[in-house]
């Protein structure tokens, strides 16, 4: 474990200002969820209480687009499964932000674990590799995103409830290529491309050939299993 971090205001202002590049992708981003919220029939309440308190963006859009037309323990299990794949990443990321953050109070560190984002992780890792220690960074940065999240959701909403199909104005296209431009900053030379290859490719034929989204699990693991394989072929 690393030495406790501090906390200070120019830590704060320093988060805000490492954040601010993302926050156009993150808002565009919320502003499909907020649409999508809308296409869906959430009342106002619900769709604000979800962005409020879920707060986890990709998984509640495809959450959204595959929610079953009948509920059964079946359509629910299967959508769980699905979720927990999509947030999986999390995991990683926590156990990441430990030799951080882990010397922190836990009445500190875990309420700020609630929002943490793929950009804010990234950013945030970024800032911890070249020696930062200030936790206000994290902080900053993430109620920055929270906040812009909230207001373009919001936006988001109003605008669904008037557009009819939101593929004419391409808000279905943020999702994919939201995930394609968080692909940028993980880029470590060729080592992953064939992991990434395979995630994809199995991805492409399971999403011909089975219905559903069972496309997104079974890529995932594909990908996870090529990575693994290949990573004990190097340690031999």
């Amino acid at each position: 474990m690393s030495r406790p971090p501090v906390w200070s205001l120019d830590g704060l202002r320093l988060g805000v200002m490492l954040m601010a590049p993302a926050l156009p992708g993150m808002m565009a981003f919320a502003i499909a969820i907020g649409a999508t919220e809308a296409r869906k029939g959430f009342a106002p309440i619900e769709a604000a209480l979800m962005n409020l308190l879920v707060y986890a963006g990709a998984s509640q859009m495809v959450a959204m687009e595959a929610w079953p037309q009948q509920i059964t323990l079946a359509s629910v299990s299967a959508l769980a499964l699905l979720v927990a794949t999509v947030n999986a990443r999390m995991l990683l990321f926590g156990a990441s932000l430990r030799p951080w953050l882990g010397p922190l109070p836990a009445w500190q560190m875990y309420p700020m674990l609630q929002l943490t984002t793929d950009p804010g992780w990234i950013i945030c890792m970024r800032y911890r590799a070249k020696g930062g220690n200030d936790a206000g960074v994290f902080l900053g940065g993430a109620l920055v995103v929270w906040v812009a999240w909230l207001a373009a959701t919001a936006a988001g909403y109003l605008v669904g409830a008037l557009v009819a199909d939101p593929r004419k104005i391409a808000l279905d296209l943020v999702l994919p290529i939201f995930f394609a431009a968080m692909l940028v900053p993980l880029w470590n030379g060729h080592r992953r491309t064939v992991a990434w290859a395979v995630a994809g490719a199995v991805a492409l034929a399971t999403e011909r050939l089975i219905p559903g989204w069972w496309f997104v699990i079974v890529g995932a693991l594909a990908g996870s299993l090529a990575e693994a394989f290949l990573e004990e072929a190097r340690d031999v």
